[in-house]
Protein backbone atom coordinates (compact mmCIF):
# COMPACT_ATOMS: atom_id res chain seq x y z
CA UNK A 1 0.00 0.00 0.00
CA UNK A 2 1.33 3.08 -0.68
CA UNK A 3 0.42 5.12 2.21
CA UNK A 4 0.33 2.76 4.84
CA UNK A 5 1.30 4.01 7.71
CA UNK A 6 0.61 7.77 7.13
CA UNK A 7 -1.56 10.35 8.28
CA UNK A 8 -4.22 12.56 5.82
CA UNK A 9 -5.92 15.16 6.57
CA UNK A 10 -8.61 16.51 3.65
CA UNK A 11 -10.93 19.85 3.74
CA UNK A 12 -13.82 19.38 1.86
CA UNK A 13 -13.82 15.63 2.31
CA UNK A 14 -17.35 15.11 2.38
CA UNK A 15 -18.59 14.54 -1.26
CA UNK A 16 -16.69 14.98 -4.79
CA UNK A 17 -12.79 15.11 -5.19
CA UNK A 18 -12.28 15.09 -1.87
CA UNK A 19 -14.59 11.99 -1.13
CA UNK A 20 -12.26 10.10 -3.90
CA UNK A 21 -9.18 11.25 -2.62
CA UNK A 22 -10.40 10.62 1.06
CA UNK A 23 -11.61 6.76 -0.06
CA UNK A 24 -8.29 6.24 -1.98
CA UNK A 25 -5.90 7.19 0.12
CA UNK A 26 -7.72 4.97 3.20
CA UNK A 27 -7.86 2.26 0.52
CA UNK A 28 -3.95 2.68 0.05
CA UNK A 29 -3.49 2.57 4.09
CA UNK A 30 -3.63 5.98 5.41
CA UNK A 31 -5.57 7.19 8.40
CA UNK A 32 -7.46 9.65 6.69
CA UNK A 33 -9.41 12.95 8.63
CA UNK A 34 -12.13 14.49 6.48
CA UNK A 35 -13.64 18.10 7.14
CA UNK A 36 -16.19 19.77 6.05
CA UNK A 37 -19.35 22.29 6.31
CA UNK A 38 -21.44 18.94 4.94
CA UNK A 39 -21.91 17.06 8.26
CA UNK A 40 -24.55 14.39 6.61
CA UNK A 41 -22.53 13.96 3.79
CA UNK A 42 -19.10 13.97 5.85
CA UNK A 43 -20.39 11.47 8.51
CA UNK A 44 -21.36 8.78 5.23
CA UNK A 45 -17.96 9.07 4.19
CA UNK A 46 -16.45 8.33 7.58
CA UNK A 47 -19.08 5.23 7.76
CA UNK A 48 -18.20 3.79 4.23
CA UNK A 49 -14.72 4.28 5.01
CA UNK A 50 -14.59 2.35 8.92
CA UNK A 51 -17.00 -0.18 7.92
CA UNK A 52 -14.62 -1.08 4.81
CA UNK A 53 -11.58 -1.40 7.02
CA UNK A 54 -10.04 1.93 6.86
CA UNK A 55 -9.62 4.23 9.24
CA UNK A 56 -11.60 7.67 9.29
CA UNK A 57 -12.72 10.47 11.52
CA UNK A 58 -15.22 13.38 10.41
CA UNK A 59 -14.56 16.75 11.69
CA UNK A 60 -17.11 19.62 11.24
CA UNK A 61 -14.12 22.50 9.38
CA UNK A 62 -15.22 25.82 8.11
CA UNK A 63 -12.06 26.28 6.26
CA UNK A 64 -12.00 30.31 6.20
CA UNK A 65 -11.79 30.03 10.51
CA UNK A 66 -7.94 30.15 11.84
CA UNK A 67 -9.69 28.83 15.08
CA UNK A 68 -11.59 26.17 13.40
CA UNK A 69 -8.15 25.23 11.75
CA UNK A 70 -6.43 24.73 15.00
CA UNK A 71 -9.02 23.14 16.66
CA UNK A 72 -9.48 20.35 13.78
CA UNK A 73 -5.77 20.17 14.03
CA UNK A 74 -5.73 19.25 17.68
CA UNK A 75 -8.01 17.04 17.30
CA UNK A 76 -6.12 15.00 14.31
CA UNK A 77 -3.09 14.73 16.25
CA UNK A 78 -4.76 13.54 19.51
CA UNK A 79 -6.39 10.88 17.37
CA UNK A 80 -3.76 9.92 14.83
CA UNK A 81 0.14 11.66 17.15
CA UNK A 82 0.64 13.37 13.46
CA UNK A 83 0.42 14.63 10.29
CA UNK A 84 1.97 13.46 6.96
CA UNK A 85 -0.44 14.92 4.17
CA UNK A 86 -2.56 17.57 4.22
CA UNK A 87 -4.89 17.98 1.11
CA UNK A 88 -6.52 21.59 0.57
CA UNK A 89 -9.45 20.47 -1.66
CA UNK A 90 -12.43 22.75 0.03
CA UNK A 91 -13.43 25.35 -2.60
CA UNK A 92 -16.21 26.86 -4.83
CA UNK A 93 -16.64 27.52 -7.89
CA UNK A 94 -18.05 30.92 -9.61
CA UNK A 95 -20.36 31.30 -13.09
CA UNK A 96 -19.29 33.57 -15.83
CA UNK A 97 -19.94 37.29 -14.47
CA UNK A 98 -17.78 39.88 -15.68
CA UNK A 99 -15.44 42.31 -13.53
CA UNK A 100 -17.41 45.12 -13.66
CA UNK A 101 -20.51 42.74 -12.81
CA UNK A 102 -19.02 41.46 -9.40
CA UNK A 103 -19.90 42.24 -6.28
CA UNK A 104 -17.71 43.00 -3.07
CA UNK A 105 -19.27 40.32 -1.36
CA UNK A 106 -19.08 37.60 -4.30
CA UNK A 107 -15.02 37.87 -4.84
CA UNK A 108 -14.60 38.51 -0.81
CA UNK A 109 -16.46 34.84 -0.48
CA UNK A 110 -14.76 33.30 -3.45
CA UNK A 111 -11.51 34.22 -2.33
CA UNK A 112 -11.98 33.55 1.80
CA UNK A 113 -12.91 29.59 0.77
CA UNK A 114 -10.24 29.23 -1.60
CA UNK A 115 -7.11 31.08 -1.25
CA UNK A 116 -7.63 31.76 3.18
CA UNK A 117 -8.58 28.17 3.13
CA UNK A 118 -5.56 26.87 1.67
CA UNK A 119 -3.27 29.18 3.28
CA UNK A 120 -4.88 28.02 6.88
CA UNK A 121 -4.39 24.29 5.91
CA UNK A 122 -0.78 25.15 4.65
CA UNK A 123 0.17 26.66 7.89
CA UNK A 124 -1.35 24.60 10.57
CA UNK A 125 0.23 22.01 8.63
CA UNK A 126 3.58 22.25 8.28
CA UNK A 127 3.40 23.29 12.68
CA UNK A 128 2.65 19.97 12.78
CA UNK A 129 5.20 18.40 9.49
CA UNK A 130 8.14 20.65 11.20
CA UNK A 131 7.80 17.93 14.47
CA UNK A 132 8.06 15.32 12.50
CA UNK A 133 10.62 15.80 10.08
CA UNK A 134 8.44 16.76 6.75
CA UNK A 135 5.24 15.97 4.60
CA UNK A 136 3.15 16.60 1.43
CA UNK A 137 1.01 19.49 1.37
CA UNK A 138 -1.23 19.42 -1.87
CA UNK A 139 -3.20 22.46 -3.22
CA UNK A 140 -6.15 21.82 -5.29
CA UNK A 141 -6.12 25.08 -7.47
CA UNK A 142 -7.90 24.78 -11.53
CA UNK A 143 -6.83 24.78 -15.08
CA UNK A 144 -8.13 28.40 -14.33
CA UNK A 145 -5.09 28.85 -11.93
CA UNK A 146 -3.00 28.91 -15.02
CA UNK A 147 -4.91 30.13 -17.89
CA UNK A 148 -7.63 32.67 -17.69
CA UNK A 149 -11.36 32.06 -19.70
CA UNK A 150 -14.50 34.06 -20.47
CA UNK A 151 -17.01 31.87 -19.06
CA UNK A 152 -16.24 31.24 -15.47
CA UNK A 153 -15.76 34.16 -12.77
CA UNK A 154 -13.22 36.48 -12.22
CA UNK A 155 -13.33 35.56 -8.56
CA UNK A 156 -12.76 32.23 -9.11
CA UNK A 157 -9.72 32.33 -11.80
CA UNK A 158 -7.71 35.09 -9.13
CA UNK A 159 -8.62 32.41 -6.42
CA UNK A 160 -7.14 29.77 -7.85
CA UNK A 161 -4.39 31.73 -9.82
CA UNK A 162 -3.33 32.76 -6.02
CA UNK A 163 -3.37 28.93 -4.66
CA UNK A 164 -0.83 28.53 -7.26
CA UNK A 165 1.26 31.03 -6.22
CA UNK A 166 1.22 30.68 -2.55
CA UNK A 167 2.02 26.90 -3.27
CA UNK A 168 5.67 27.78 -5.02
CA UNK A 169 6.57 30.28 -2.23
CA UNK A 170 5.70 27.66 0.69
CA UNK A 171 7.68 25.09 -1.14
CA UNK A 172 10.84 27.60 -1.18
CA UNK A 173 10.43 28.15 2.15
CA UNK A 174 10.09 24.85 3.66
CA UNK A 175 12.06 22.74 1.27
CA UNK A 176 15.06 22.25 3.77
CA UNK A 177 12.65 21.27 6.38
CA UNK A 178 11.45 17.87 4.27
CA UNK A 179 8.25 19.38 3.24
CA UNK A 180 6.81 19.19 0.05
CA UNK A 181 4.01 21.52 -1.28
CA UNK A 182 2.49 21.03 -4.66
CA UNK A 183 -0.44 22.08 -6.68
CA UNK A 184 -2.86 20.38 -8.73
CA UNK A 185 -4.97 21.77 -11.52
CA UNK A 186 -8.28 19.53 -12.47
CA UNK A 187 -10.20 20.81 -15.91
CA UNK A 188 -13.94 20.17 -15.16
CA UNK A 189 -15.14 17.21 -13.44
CA UNK A 190 -18.10 15.62 -12.73
CA UNK A 191 -18.71 16.86 -8.98
CA UNK A 192 -21.98 18.79 -7.32
CA UNK A 193 -20.46 21.90 -8.16
CA UNK A 194 -20.46 21.46 -12.06
CA UNK A 195 -23.70 19.43 -11.60
CA UNK A 196 -26.08 22.95 -12.16
CA UNK A 197 -24.26 23.76 -15.42
CA UNK A 198 -23.70 20.10 -16.46
CA UNK A 199 -27.82 20.33 -16.61
CA UNK A 200 -28.21 23.02 -19.17
CA UNK A 201 -27.36 21.75 -22.56
CA UNK A 202 -25.90 25.26 -24.04
CA UNK A 203 -23.71 25.48 -21.11
CA UNK A 204 -22.45 22.03 -21.02
CA UNK A 205 -21.83 21.92 -24.83
CA UNK A 206 -19.64 24.94 -24.60
CA UNK A 207 -17.74 23.57 -21.41
CA UNK A 208 -17.22 20.55 -23.65
CA UNK A 209 -16.12 21.97 -26.72
CA UNK A 210 -12.78 23.57 -24.64
CA UNK A 211 -11.60 20.38 -23.36
CA UNK A 212 -9.61 18.65 -26.20
CA UNK A 213 -10.53 15.37 -24.60
CA UNK A 214 -14.34 15.90 -25.33
CA UNK A 215 -15.81 15.05 -21.90
CA UNK A 216 -15.52 16.33 -18.06
CA UNK A 217 -13.19 14.43 -15.89
CA UNK A 218 -14.28 12.16 -13.22
CA UNK A 219 -13.27 12.46 -9.21
CA UNK A 220 -11.33 9.34 -8.85
CA UNK A 221 -8.62 10.60 -12.07
CA UNK A 222 -7.90 13.73 -9.85
CA UNK A 223 -7.58 11.50 -6.84
CA UNK A 224 -4.60 9.08 -8.42
CA UNK A 225 -2.88 12.18 -9.12
CA UNK A 226 -3.22 13.34 -5.51
CA UNK A 227 -2.36 10.03 -4.42
CA UNK A 228 0.88 10.25 -6.78
CA UNK A 229 1.88 13.44 -4.80
CA UNK A 230 1.08 12.46 -1.22
CA UNK A 231 3.13 9.58 -1.28
CA UNK A 232 6.83 8.72 -1.34
CA UNK A 233 6.92 8.26 -5.02
CA UNK A 234 6.89 11.92 -5.38
CA UNK A 235 9.91 12.58 -2.70
CA UNK A 236 11.50 15.24 -5.34
CA UNK A 237 8.51 16.76 -6.15
CA UNK A 238 7.82 20.33 -4.64
CA UNK A 239 6.51 24.00 -6.07
CA UNK A 240 5.02 21.87 -8.72
CA UNK A 241 1.76 21.89 -10.94
CA UNK A 242 0.32 18.81 -11.97
CA UNK A 243 -2.62 19.84 -14.41
CA UNK A 244 -5.31 17.00 -15.07
CA UNK A 245 -7.53 18.83 -17.48
CA UNK A 246 -8.14 16.92 -20.64
CA UNK A 247 -6.01 19.22 -22.62
CA UNK A 248 -7.69 22.14 -21.90
CA UNK A 249 -4.51 24.61 -20.91
CA UNK A 250 -2.49 22.64 -23.80
CA UNK A 251 -4.39 24.60 -26.45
Amino acid sequence: MRLEGKVAFISGGARGMGASEAKLFAKEGASVVIADILDDDGKKVEAEINETGGQCLYLHLDVTSEADWNEAMATTIAKFGKLDIMLNNAGIGGSGSKVEDTTVEEWDETMDINAKGVFFGTKVAIVEMKKTGGGSIINISSQLGLVGTDISSPQYQASKGAVRIFTKAAAIQYAPEGIRVNSIHPGPIVTAMTEKRRGEPDNYALMVSRIPMGRFGRPEEVANGALYLASDESSYVTGSELVIDGGWTAQ
